[in-house]
């Protein structure tokens, strides 16, 4: 038997265009959801798990965008009822998706680094 409560978002992500590129970076406009996400691809996490992995982000802003993440529908929030609550978030299939776009990223970034500190100016 479930011991726990999954949590659907019940409002439509807003999709501000039609057009792919643009959607997909409206996801993952800023740095933190890119690090959360990118958190998360190992399995579930606790808010603080989540926190202590991106030293510099806020308690506020961590929460924002987990928000804004559900919302989108790339990750899930899951309550445990204990005392306290337990809640964990982990990546939906259409976070999952964004699995390769990181890693081309990362590997595009590595590139750029060695290939910056190998130029002579």
């Amino acid at each position: 038997m479930n011991t726990h409560t999954k949590y659907a978002v019940q409002t439509k992500p807003s999709i501000e265009t039609k057009c792919p590129v643009k959607t997909t970076l409206n996801l993952i406009s800023n740095k933190w959801k890119i690090l959360i996400i990118h958190t998360l691809i190992d399995g579930p996490k606790r808010p603080s798990q989540i926190r202590r992995s991106i030293n510099e982000i806020s308690q506020k802003v961590l929460t924002e965008n987990l928000r804004k993440l559900e919302n989108d529908r790339l990750i899930t929030r899951t309550v445990f009822p204990e005392i306290p609550p337990h809640v964990e978030y982990s990546l939906t299939d259409l976070g999952y998706n964004l699995i390769p776009i990181l890693n081309q990223m990362y590997k595009w970034g590595n590139n750029y680094l060695t290939t910056i500190e190998q130029t002579d100016f």
